[in-house]
């Protein structure tokens, strides 16, 4: 089903169904749009198949126009209000930038079921994933490469240790190549997981 999230962006989706009545979804944040992100992203896919298998909706989207980070978390906020018009608990996934633009837009959303940022930036363009991790009240996961030379991980991951978050490195690059079936299992584990 096609979506056009609220506020005054141009900023659509895709919501992925299960089979039968859910009152969970999650919301996948796509990589950098300026480097050919969309909704359309593999890891993305793979992630909302394996959620639709465990009974969890799953709403994907692309960005609005570009700017710089900022409106790119507006749009993540957008889509979460829009789920929660029509879901009971919403969760939030990220991959690359979109795992960078969840975790910055997480702290200003109240009552987040959970949130998984796969292969998460420590931030740029106006974004600092580091410190977004002291404000976020929800259960998180950040799932990263321990190849990754593309992503500036590390602080990310050192952040999140110190707040005692579930942290899993996987033996890859940053794109997860070949693996997005082991990915999509473990992030659909975790909000399982999170009750």
């Amino acid at each position: 089903m096609d979506v056009v999230l609220p506020g005054g962006r141009d900023a659509r989706g895709t919501l992925d169904e299960p089979n039968g009545d859910t009152t969970e979804a999650v919301v996948a944040c796509p990589p950098h749009p300026q480097q050919g992100g969309t909704r359309a992203d593999q890891r993305l896919t793979a992630v909302s198949k394996e959620l639709r298998d465990h009974g969890i909706a799953c709403l994907r989207f692309d960005y609005g126009e570009w700017d710089e980070g900022r409106g790119e978390q507006e749009d993540v906020k957008n889509a979460i209000q829009w789920a929660r018009e029509r879901y009971e608990r919403v969760g939030l996934f990220g991959f690359s930038f979109g795992a960078t633009m969840a975790l910055c837009a997480a702290p200003e959303i109240e009552g987040l079921w959970a949130v998984c940022a796969l292969a998460p930036d420590s931030g740029r363009e106006g974004a600092d994933a580091v410190a977004a991790l002291d404000g976020i009240d929800s259960p998180v996961k950040i799932l990263y490469a321990e190849r990754d030379s593309t992503a500036d991980w590390e602080p990310v991951v050192e952040r999140a240790r110190e707040h005692d978050m579930d942290i899993e490195g996987l033996s890859a690059d940053h794109f997860f190549l070949g693996q997005s079936e082991k990915v999509a299992e473990r992030v659909a584990a975790f909000f399982n997981e999170s009750g």
